[in-house]
């Protein structure tokens, strides 16, 4: 890790690497450690490892712990790790401190395990996880970890706690938060856009003013993800507008063919781009031949769409 704090470091494009795995289901450190190098080399703002299109449900902790080393060691310092924590209380504060053991820069706090909790109990959730290790931490609002304008002042004021990443996609309770919690809580708090394929809701986070993202697109097509982030932030309207429309709405409506394909898909395009980062994991699968197919395209038609705006 670096002296300097996180947010600080946190900036330009994040990448969210896959998991590589080898033929006999097994984590491929070498193949993932290719994955991180060639991102890092590419430009990648942050490396966030293990996190969602990492497949963190679905590592051991001894896989967790070797994975996130394997980030640490890439970067070499040249970008903050960020490492996924989750499930209950001290299963997440025990993957803390095995990326606090691996070198992590930060954690990205995934939604608590299976139980739909009440504010409270959310908010006492988070302050745990923050206070187990000296990483600061973002949390992930999605799926049964929503919460209230108040809430996330709350989680504001919590030492250890710096961003809030949003995987819901409600505009309007996203605007409150960051309304409520500019108003009652001094100084920067960072927000990110987590939603699957960000890109297509990046005109409107910036809109009020969410600027970081993530970009699964970058794992296998980094020239595309750049080239609209650069667009995005200096206001080049035009190349925003037609890799949205000839590549990232396409591909979203790929993605919500099947349930899991905001992983399996990325995993897809991986191999596509030459690297062999393998299948799923159960309980997500491939994507059918056919779609796979659509991908390959779909990716041929975004680099045609770089070239055009050369």
């Amino acid at each position: 890790m670096t002296s300097a704090p996180l947010a600080a470091r946190l900036g330009g494009l994040l990448f969210f690497p896959v998991t590589a795995y080898g033929p006999d289901g097994s984590v491929d450190l070498d193949v993932y450690r290719a994955h991180v190098r060639r991102g890092v080399e590419a430009g990648a703002g942050a490396v966030f490892a293990c996190c969602g299109t990492g497949e963190f449900h679905a590592l051991t902790p001894e896989e967790f712990r070797a994975c996130v080393g394997a980030a640490v060691e890439e970067t070499a310092g040249r970008v903050p790790v960020v490492a996924g924590a989750g499930y209950g209380t001290a299963l997440a504060v025990r993957y803390a401190r095995l990326a606090e053991d691996a070198g992590a820069d930060g954690l990205l706090a995934m939604p608590p395990y299976l139980v739909v909790a009440g504010q409270e109990g959310l908010l006492r959730h988070y302050a745990e996880l923050a206070a187990a290790t000296s990483l600061d931490t973002i949390v992930y609002q999605r799926d049964n970890a929503v919460f209230t304008p108040a809430t996330v002042v709350g989680l504001a004021r919590t030492d250890g706690i710096i961003g809030f990443k949003d995987g819901l996609g409600d505009l309007g309770l996203m605007q409150r938060i960051v309304s409520t919690v500019r108003s009652e809580v001094p100084g920067d708090f960072l927000y990110f856009n987590g939603l699957p394929t960000a890109e297509l809701t990046g005109l409107a986070y910036r809109g009020i003013g969410v600027t970081l993202y993530s970009s699964a697109v970058f794992c296998f097509a980094p020239e595309i993800a750049l080239a609209f982030h650069r667009a995005l932030t200096t206001g080049d309207d035009a190349t925003v507008g037609r890799l949205l429309d000839g590549f990232y709405r396409p591909l979203v409506d790929l993605r919500d063919q099947g349930r899991g394909y905001a992983v399996s898909l990325v995993k897809a395009g991986v191999r596509l781009r030459g690297l062999d980062v393998g299948p799923v994991r159960p309980p997500l699968h491939e994507p059918t031949e056919d779609h796979v197919k659509q991908l390959a395209a779909l990716i041929e038609r975004g680099y045609a769409l770089l070239e055009e705006d050369a």
